[in-house]
Parts: C-alpha cells; structure tokens; sequence
C-alpha cells in the first residue's frame, strides 16, 4: 500500500483491465476451441471458453502483479532523486 494514502487504482486502469483481459479472453477462446476433441459444438465451446476463462484469470493476476511491482519499482525510483 502506498504510504501517502494515494489510491492504487482508478476506474479508468479498471476499464482497461477489463478490455485487456476481455480480449486476451476471446483470443484464447478462438485458439482453445480448435483442440477441444469432440463433434459437438456445444461442448467445443463449453471447454473452449472453461478453460479460455481460467487462462484469463491467470492472465488478470499476472497484470495485477505487474502493476503493484511497477509502481513499487517508480515509489522506489522517486524516492533515490
């Protein structure tokens, strides 16, 4: 948590993870669905967008994580001028 009290995030950097994380979902839901083994198209999208859905939750941490590091690494960079 920043020590001056400053809040970390912004309706706007919510927006945007959404968007990215929206899209990084429909990318690999397109890319999933091709190995899903099964005739039945309602299972190719079941599996296609379950495991599309997970891949993106992943994803949604991995930019969380970034975001508390950058801006830990810029508090720390600020702070040695």
């Amino acid at each position: 948590m920043s020590k001056n009290g400053a809040k970390s995030i912004s309706p706007v950097s919510h927006l945007v993870d959404a968007i990215v994380v929206g899209a990084f979902f429909v990318y690999m839901f397109t890319v999933l669905r091709g190995h899903v083994p099964s005739p039945s198209a309602f299972w190719v999208n079941f599996w296609g967008a379950a495991v599309a859905g997970c891949m993106a939750g992943v994803f949604w941490l991995a930019v969380q994580m970034f975001r508390v590091v950058l801006r830990a690494q810029r508090e720390r960079d600020a702070g040695n001028k």
